[in-house]
């Protein structure tokens, strides 16, 4: 089954914590001094926030799923509809160890399709790609287009 991911950039993590959790009605799953995540349930999200952003604001969206056979699906529908792609196996970031793929939509909005594979002391660094990477562990726009298979239109 699969999850939506909404990463927002935050300027106070603290207050951002507190607005959240009584928005949710939940604490966190997991809490670091600059980040912090909810698996919800209802509505089924992971929903996390950082004070690692480029900007405050949306920082990126994503399908979390539940195995690398779903994961191969999402991406199998981006080259169906040959749009930019970029995977990053073995990725870490945002506390944790995964299999991801990203996307840019036609605004620019880069979207993560993941599998977690396990949870990770540290914020995390992909040193395959930290030159080209954006907030959080999203890639820049322009590593996505330049990087990716050119599959079509958006690249």
């Amino acid at each position: 089954m699969k999850r939506l991911h909404v990463h927002l950039a935050v300027t106070d993590l603290e207050q951002s914590v507190r607005f959240y959790s009584a928005l949710f009605a939940a604490e966190p799953t997991l809490r670091q001094v600059d980040y912090a995540k909810w698996q919800l349930e209802d509505p089924r999200m992971n929903f996390a926030i950082s004070t690692r952003g480029r900007a405050p604001g949306l920082d990126h969206l994503g399908i979390q799923v539940e195995s690398d056979d779903e994961l191969g699906e999402l991406d199998a529908r981006l080259a169906a509809a040959e749009l930019p792609a970029l995977a990053q196996p073995d990725a870490a970031c945002c506390y944790a160890s995964s299999n991801k793929h990203w996307t840019l939509d036609p605004q620019g909005v880069p979207w993560e399709s993941f599998h977690t594979l396990a949870q990770i002391p540290v914020f995390g660094v992909d040193s395959r790609a930290a030159a080209t990477r954006g907030a959080c562990c999203a890639p820049t726009s322009e590593a996505i287009a330049v990087t990716a298979p050119q599959r079509g239109c958006c690249g």
